[in-house]
């Protein structure tokens, strides 16, 4: 028989997916009621909107930066990844 060409997959790759949409909705929910309440304190409806959105993208952000590890482009650099400088100096 002939064996399938196709790439390796790791075998949680639904429950991986299933928790990154549960991370992504309680995200997007819980700060967009906040929002929701927050709005409370706008009288007009551009304020009470531009809350809710507000608080919708921090929740969406966030989901996406956990579930997609962005934060680890900022991390602060070991010393020994550092290059020398070119003068020889320290």
């Amino acid at each position: 028989m002939a064996e399938k060409n196709s790439p390796a997959l790791p075998q949680d790759t639904n429950a991986e997916w299933d928790a990154r949409i549960g991370l992504a909705f309680r995200r997007f929910v819980y700060p967009s009621v906040a929002g929701a309440c927050g709005s409370f304190f706008f009288k007009s409806p551009a304020g009470r909107w531009a809350s809710l959105a507000f608080g919708a993208g921090v929740g969406v952000g966030s989901a996406y930066a956990e579930c997609y590890g962005s934060s680890a482009k900022f991390a602060n650099p070991k010393s020994s990844d550092i290059p020398a400088s070119p003068n020889g100096e320290d």
